[in-house]
C-alpha cells in the first residue's frame, strides 16, 4: 500500500494511513509523513477504504476491523479479486464495490510515477450502490499514473481467475519449475553449476525483456538462428498436450474456488507448504549457486 499513498498523496488526494503506528509499517508511514490510524478510525475518516492486505489475514481483519464501521456509500475498494470473487467478503448491499488493479509490484509503481509514468491497471466494478464507482475507479487509477499506461476495464472474476492463472502456471510456478528442471538436468550430466545458472536462470531476464519490450515474434527474430531453431523444435515438445492438459486442470481448480479453499485451509498450519518449501529452497544448489553469481556480479545489492 505504500506506493498506491506515496503516488495518491503527490497527485493531490488527502490520503489516510491506517496502521497502528507502534507498527514496522506504522512506523514508515510516519517517516512518509503520514498520521497513521488504527484501521477503525481510518475507516470512520474516509470516503474510499482500499485494502492492500494479504489475500489470506484480509477477511479477518475486515470483519473485525471494517465492517462494523462502514458507512453508508462508502466506498469498498480492492487491489486483487480474490476476496469479493470467491466471497470470502461480502460487503453491504449500501456501499460501493470496486477494484484497481495495477499490472506491476508495488516499488515498480512508484518507481514509473516518479520519472513521469505509470504502470498499466485494470479496473472493475462489483457493485455501484451511488452511480460513481466506475468514475472513483478510474481517478484512482490516474491518481495512481497509471493513465500514462492504460487503464483497462476487467471484472473482479476475470481479474482473479487470470492472476491466479498466469502466476501457477506460468509466472511463479512453471516457469520456475522450468528453470529448476533444466538446472538440475545440465548438473547431472556433469555441467558446472555455474554455467547451467548462466544458461537456464541467469539470461531469462534478457529473453524477457525482449519480450517485454516488443513481443515473442521480435524476441524471436533478435536471437540467433540457431537459438531460434532449437526453441521452436524441442519447446513444442516440452509444451506438449500433458502440459496443456494440466494448464486446464490447474484453471478449472481456481475457477471452482478449490484452489482458494485449500490455500485459506493450509495457510493457518504452523506445518504450511509455504513455510516448508521456503526452507528447502533456500538450501538447494540453485540457490546457493545463484546467490554465489550475484555477489561476484554485484548483482542484488539495492
Amino acid at each position: 500500500g505504500r506506493s498506491h499513498a506515496l503516488n495518491l498523496r503527490d497527485s493531490g488526494f488527502r490520503v489516510i494511513a491506517a496502521n497502528h503506528s507502534d507498527t514496522p509499517n506504522g512506523r514508515k508511514a510516519r517517516d512518509d509523513g503520514f498520521e497513521p490510524l488504527p484501521i477503525p478510525e481510518a475507516v470512520k475518516a474516509a470516503d474510499v477504504i482500499m485494502l492492500t492486505l494479504p489475500d489470506e489475514s484480509m477477511a479477518g481483519i475486515y470483519s473485525e476491523e471494517i465492517a462494523p464501521y462502514l458507512k453508508k456509500a462508502q466506498g469498498l475498494m480492492f487491489c486483487h479479486g480474490f476476496n469479493i470473487h470467491f466471497k470470502k467478503i461480502v460487503p453491504p448491499a449500501d456501499t460501493d464495490v470496486f477494484m484497481v488493479a495495477p499490472k506491476g509490484a508495488g516499488y515498480k509503481v512508484r518507481a514509473a510515477y516518479e520519472k513521469g509514468g505509470g504502470v498499466a491497471a485494470l479496473y472493475a466494478v462489483y457493485r455501484d450502490s451511488t452511480g460513481s464507482a466506475a468514475d472513483l475507479a478510474k481517478a484512482y487509477a490516474k491518481g495512481l499514473g497509471c493513465g500514462h499506461s492504460g487503464i483497462m476495464q476487467s471484472s473482479f472474476e476475470e481479474e482473479c481467475v487470470c492472476d491466479l492463472f498466469g502466476e501457477q502456471t506460468v509466472l511463479c510456478g512453471g516457469m520456475t519449475a522450468l528453470i529448476e528442471a533444466g538446472f538440475n538436468t545440465l548438473v547431472e550430466a556433469g555441467y558446472r553449476p555455474e554455467v547451467a545458472y548462466f544458461e537456464c536462470c541467469h539470461e531469462v531476464k534478457i529473453i524477457m525483456d525482449l519480450i517485454y519490450k516488443n513481443g515473442i515474434a521480435a524476441m524471436n527474430r533478435g536471437i540467433s538462428n540457431t537459438a531460434e531453431y532449437g526453441g521452436y523444435t524441442v519447446g513444442r515438445k516440452i509444451i506438449d498436450d500433458h502440459v496443456r492438459g494440466v494448464m486446464k486442470e490447474a484453471l478449472e481448480d481456481i475457477r471452482s474456488g478449490a484452489f482458494a479453499d485449500r490455500f485459506l485451509a493450509d495457510i493457518k498450519r504452523p506445518d504450511n507448504l509455504l513455510t516448508e518449501t521456503r526452507k528447502a529452497n533456500d538450501e538447494a544448489l540453485i540457490e546457493k549457486t545463484g546467490a554465489f553469481l550475484r555477489e561476484k556480479m554485484n548483482l542484488g545489492k539495492d
